[in-house]
């Protein structure tokens, strides 16, 4: 059996190690050929010395040049265009795992290429999942990494579509799920930053403890399964063992239940339609131990950051863009001490309801072009939010 010539895009980050050690510990399926980052070149030649790739893409361009001295023999790729290079480098599947929308090119070349792709980057698809979904293929589909999607598709395979009745997200709650509005407005970043069930970086840990990182989930799911926003919902379940749940037009529900660990979504996505022998790796979930469930209400008036995401995708496919470059600035404004954690809702709602233009876009540019928009009026608001402390 031939290996599966791999690249791994945000190498570094949380996803991107648990896929790589998914990839450790079946060397004998993944054959790790190429490896991106943004400008994390330490931890880089960890990753090189020990899957000897033949390509690494690096974003920073001083990075490049002094990683390019440390090994000569694996080939630099640099940059934007460095990374639509190695789409034609003969990858079998790419796994995007980076933030931002700087991947969505390379992602959209991928499928034109037939490249099998696992997802993990939420901004490709709010900010360009008209365009992407157009690209992936019913038979082998655009392969969702986050365990809630990962989640409802294993649920769905198998399905038909048209008799699915509401696509349940699941949530955690985040660290503020039993803290008051208070409590919430004179939190710390640290305080936001201690997620109870994850380990992630610190733009989406800020994200799930608005709670909107689950409305941008909506919206990803709404774009994946293509259904309407209406159809797809949020519960929060506060031990993340229960992942997504169906409800299909005969009243039955299926649920997805596992150990909340990144390298169980991986590695379906990365070997589909098989599954990797992996079990022995977590906890075995015990029926009487542990499937003792809880799920709560979502709370939109404590976390409007939620409603706010739905809203902007049912405004039009314009307004999530937006969103994703205002939440950018907002979320960084916090991390730095310049704004509360309450003040970003207002602040993402203004930059919102500032945009007069088209509601529906025509085209990929013009919504690439509207996250920088997003970036810059919220750039104006978090100075006018920081005078006001």
């Amino acid at each position: 059996m031939s290996q599966k010539r791999l690249a791994v895009i945000g190498a570094t980050g949380s996803i991107g190690r648990a896929t790589l050690d998914v990839c450790r510990r079946f060397p004998e399926e993944f054959d790790v050929r190429a490896l991106a980052v943004r400008s994390n070149i330490e931890e880089l030649k960890k990753l090189v010395d020990e899957f000897k790739p033949k390509y690494v893409v690096i974003y920073d361009d001083v990075a490049a040049s002094n990683f390019a001295l440390y090994d000569e023999s694996v080939k630099v790729l640099v940059g934007h265009e460095g990374l639509m290079q190695l789409i034609d480098e003969g990858m079998d599947h790419i796994v995007f795992a980076s933030s931002g929308t700087e991947a969505i090119a390379a992602l959209s070349a991928s499928l034109d290429r037939k490249i099998e792709v696992s997802l993990a980057n939420k901004e490709s698809l709010i900010v360009a999942g008209p365009w992407i979904m157009e690209k992936a293929s019913l038979a082998d589909p655009l392969r969702p990494i986050d365990s809630e999607h990962n989640a409802v598709w294993q649920c769905l395979l198998g399905e038909d579509l048209n008799e699915i009745e509401e696509i349940i997200l699941t949530a955690s709650g985040g660290p503020f799920l039993h803290s008051s509005y208070e409590e919430m407005k004179l939190a710390t970043p640290s305080r936001a930053l201690k997620h109870p069930t994850w380990s992630m970086g610190s733009k989406i840990t800020v994200d799930s403890a608005t709670l909107l990182n689950k409305g941008f989930e909506v919206i990803e799911a709404s774009y994946l399964f293509a259904l309407p926003i209406e159809k797809i919902n949020a519960v929060v379940q506060p031990d993340s063992l229960a992942h997504g749940c169906v409800r299909f037009s005969d009243g039955s529900v299926k649920m997805f239940l596992s150990e909340p660990d990144m390298r169980i979504p991986i590695s379906f996505a990365l070997s589909y339609p098989k599954r990797l022998k992996i079990g022995h790796l977590f906890h075995r979930l015990a029926i009487t131990e542990k499937w003792k469930l809880d799920f709560l209400r979502l709370d939109e008036n404590k976390f409007p950051c939620y409603s706010l995401a739905r809203r902007a995708l049912q405004m039009g496919n314009a307004y999530p863009p937006i969103i994703v470059g205002a939440d950018e600035v907002a979320v960084e404004a916090f991390v730095k001490g310049k704004i509360s954690i309450v003040d970003i809702f207002p602040l993402l709602e203004k930059v919102l309801l500032s945009y007069n233009g088209p509601s529906n876009l025509n085209g990929l540019e013009e919504a690439i072009s509207l996250v920088e928009f997003g970036r810059r009026i919220a750039r104006e608001l978090c100075r006018l939010f920081s005078e006001r402390r």
